[in-house]
């Protein structure tokens, strides 16, 4: 049997006539940078998840970028933020020349623990920004409970959590901003770049609304440095009709995690762990295992393609060497590193697969 990891095709051919008709549209109109559909997703996506203000743009990467440019994070600004991530997390912090300061993970959910933010808060520190690693939110009482009494900000990197909840409020409603990833192999992709930004925050809106064009107030007047960050108008038309069906969607990713749960107890791996607090968007399913190098090889034999995200924590890559870290400094996320591996994950896995890919587990 051949699995597919993120089965992109089968779920274009599910929705093909509406998506179809949806870039149709798009082209007949040739309205390709902010046309009326990006409006109409964007209020679509305010509904879905409550949030006053939803704002697409033109990546997840993108969307972290006008977040913290939003409240004005300067050259040598901290950024409290976890080592175990995609490396868009603190290298958008660097990018805007503030610092990444790493804290350790919490070793049952992988995100950043809150236990151990306090002592890395300094002076310069401005924001926390926690990750809601595989589409699991951080613990977010105890992290906007320490931002509120240190008077900091909060951007939660949700590319990976679309959907999940923490305390039953969703993920775009969490922190001051939340941002997500539409990147096609995320639980809600488009057929290339795209994301978007969160918040109830009317002047945070507004100013994320003006930094994406430029930092236009109006055509060709410029209130403030801003960048090109649209969201193109197709891929909004295509996340739109996906949208329509997500919470089917996620609730089918629910359904094969439990699957996988099940069938995979009792052996000699590490699960995840989802907080009672938590829904999971299960954009992974990431289990441990100590051989890992070895079942990989022994899964790809037998047609199962697997990924390890992530293989080496942000404080130990060559990029941020300039920050002085070095091994042991975070040895959980060290040694989540060196164990964490991805199963195939989409809505559509059928029971067969799911049983084969833990029979030969």
């Amino acid at each position: 049997m051949k699995i597919d990891f993120a089965n992109l095709q089968y779920q274009y051919s599910l929705y093909k006539d509406e998506i179809d008709k949806a870039i149709h549209n798009v082209l007949d109109k040739a309205n390709y940078i902010m046309g009326e559909e990006v409006k109409i997703l964007e209020e679509n996506l305010q509904t879905f998840t409550g949030s006053k203000h939803a704002i697409t743009c033109s990546s997840g990467t993108d969307a972290l970028l006008l977040a913290m440019m939003a409240l004005d994070i300067k050259p040598d600004d901290e950024i409290i933020t976890t080592p175990f991530t995609f490396i868009a997390t603190a290298e958008t912090i660097a990018f805007l020349k503030a610092k990444p300061v790493f804290v350790e993970i919490d070793e049952k959910t992988y995100n950043i623990d809150p236990s151990k933010i306090e002592e890395k808060i300094t002076a310069k520190t401005k924001a926390i920004m926690p990750v809601s690693l595989y589409g699991q939110p951080a613990d977010m009482d105890a992290i906007e409970a320490i931002a509120k009494k240190h008077n900091l900000k909060v951007i939660v990197d949700g590319a990976q959590s679309f959907g999940s909840t923490f305390n039953g409020k969703t993920d775009s409603n969490l922190g001051d901003i939340s941002t997500t990833s539409f990147f096609p192999a995320k639980p809600l992709g488009c057929f290339g770049d795209g994301g978007a930004v969160f918040t109830n925050d009317d002047a945070l809106a507004q100013k994320m609304k003006s930094l994406r064009v430029h930092g236009q107030s109006k055509r060709y007047h410029h209130q403030y440095i801003g960048m090109g960050g649209r969201m193109d108008t197709i891929q909004c038309a295509i996340v739109d009709v996906k949208l329509k069906h997500y919470a089917k969607d996620l609730a089918l990713r629910q359904e094969v995690a439990s699957k996988y749960t099940e069938a995979l107890e009792n052996k000699d791996l590490v699960l995840p762990f989802v907080d009672e607090k938590a829904t999971s968007a299960w954009a992974q399913f990431s289990v441990r295992v100590q051989n890992r190098d070895e079942l990989q090889a022994k899964l790809k034999e037998q047609g199962i393609p697997t990924a390890v995200h992530y293989p080496m924590p942000l404080h130990l890559q060559e990029a941020f060497a300039y920050l002085g870290y070095k091994k042991s400094d975070f040895p959980i996320s060290e040694i989540v590193s060196d164990e964490i591996m991805s199963l195939p994950m989409n809505p559509y896995l059928g029971n067969d697969e799911i049983a084969y890919v833990c029979d030969v587990i």
